[in-house]
């Protein structure tokens, strides 16, 4: 092929990925949401010994954002004494379609699959502050969904 065709940064390296943007909201975890992220962290390190420079910049990249959720996190622990529904809470809800269990859990930690969610999702802030035989009326999708609050314990 001529040169002529050929763009000049066509040699050029891979501009670099930039950071994985870190959340505007506090950085609240449980106990458990620590150790995740410390762990996290734990591995990333591991993974990076002996990689060579290319091979570690998506993982350093991902490493970046984890110590930056450390940095920034706040450990906050529910009040044992608290009956409504808050961060760091375990709230049986009942639904139409049967009883639910979720948690109130951070950012880094939810996982709405298994019932963990973010305190900062629509349903968790719907729920906030509801206690035991509060009914709150959640609407997604256009349509409501009544939740009776069961119970709260803290996690």
């Amino acid at each position: 092929m001529s040169r002529a065709f050929v763009k000049e940064n066509d040699d050029a390296p891979e501009a670099p990925q930039p950071d994985i943007p870190v959340g505007s909201a506090p950085n609240l975890v449980t106990e458990r949401g620590a150790g995740l992220i410390l762990e996290r962290i734990a591995g990333l390190r591991r993974a990076l010994e002996g990689l060579a420079e290319q091979e570690a910049e998506p993982l350093r990249r991902e490493l970046r954002y984890w110590e930056a959720r450390r940095a920034s996190m706040r450990l906050l622990r529910q009040d044992p004494g608290a009956g409504a529904v808050g961060f760091g809470t375990e709230v049986v809800v009942r639904r139409p379609e049967g009883l639910q269990t979720l948690r109130i859990v951070g950012e880094d930690e939810a996982d709405p699959l298994r019932g963990l969610l973010a305190w900062t999702s629509p349903l968790a802030r719907a729920l906030d502050e509801a206690e035991p035989g509060e009914i709150v009326d959640f609407e997604a999708g256009g349509r409501t969904t009544p939740l009776e609050i069961l119970s709260v314990r803290p996690l």
